[in-house]
């Protein structure tokens, strides 16, 4: 591939094809869940309940940060996870302006759910990448997570 071909407005160009694998495996997701019996989990939740089933009871703001969301776009999402009946919210005891964030018993019993699909997607990622090149892609797009102006 050419030095052009990365710049160019084509399918070729590195945001492109970030996207169209970020939308298949999206896509993966939520088959399998939907096949699980979790067809309200939407792969979006995906870095709200990763961060919650590392530490419950997160605040908003925290759990903004750790999924790299706006404090805006997190409220909306929490407001629809809660809404399908994976979270609640609980004023902050020590600050009754924050809210916390719970998983409910149905979040809980999605996690055995939720690894045992990523196992299974990385798996097929497995079959198709060699070792080497499966480190490669991971410290790639870790690189690209940290990309800054």
């Amino acid at each position: 591939m050419s030095e052009r071909d990365v710049h160019e407005a084509s399918r070729e160009n590195v945001g492109y094809l970030l996207a169209k694998a970020s939308q298949r495996w999206n896509e993966l997701l939520h088959e399998r869940f939907r096949r699980e019996g979790f067809d309200e989990v939407r792969p979006s939740y995906g870095s709200i309940l990763l961060s919650l089933f590392e530490e419950d009871g997160l605040r908003m703001g925290e759990l903004a940060e750790c999924a790299r969301l706006s404090k805006q776009t997190m409220t909306t999402m929490i407001r629809l996870i809660e809404r399908d009946g994976l979270v609640r919210r609980q004023r902050d005891p020590a600050d009754r302006r924050a809210f916390r964030v719970y998983l409910t018993a149905r979040a809980r019993s999605f996690r055995p759910v939720a690894e045992s699909v990523l196992r299974e997607l990385d798996e097929l990622v497995q079959e198709r990448l060699s070792q080497a090149e499966l480190s490669r892609l991971k410290t790639s797009l870790k690189e690209v997570m940290s990309l800054c102006c």
